[in-house]
């Protein structure tokens, strides 16, 4: 083979090589912004049921929280009913002035119009 042949065989290649590039890298472009937006689509629904199962999460304690504190209300309401069935004004007579001997309980007087501190303080509503 002699010179010029080599040299129009070898400029016939770089014209398909630089034909082949000119095709390959629009496609390629076009398939890698396909890919890029396929990425970002499936990125937004992660993000979106992350943010679901989160909601889905605050709502179960906030659920959980009002059961818990219905539950410490009716005890509550229970303990008070029990006390008040079992209070008498006698009872709390007695257990005040133990308090006086022992020590353990404070006094607190509130002046009236004798200026005679109140044993007993009542409802006056009921």
């Amino acid at each position: 083979m002699n010179d010029g042949a080599k040299i129009a065989i070898g400029a016939i290649l770089l014209l398909i090589i630089i034909a082949a590039f000119m095709y390959v890298l629009p496609v390629y472009g076009v398939w890698q912004k396909e890919l890029s937006g396929k990425a970002q689509l499936k990125e937004a629904e992660w993000n979106r049921q992350i943010t679901i199962k989160e909601a889905e999460a605050e709502r179960q304690a906030a659920e959980l929280k009002k059961e818990t504190d219905i539950i410490r209300a009716e005890g509550i309401a229970e303990a008070n009913r029990i006390i008040s069935k079992s209070l008498t004004s006698e009872y709390i007579t007695w257990k005040w002035v133990e308090g006086l001997h022992d020590g353990s309980s404070e006094v607190i007087y509130v002046p009236t119009e004798a200026n005679l501190p109140l044993l007993e303080a009542r409802d006056v509503r009921s």
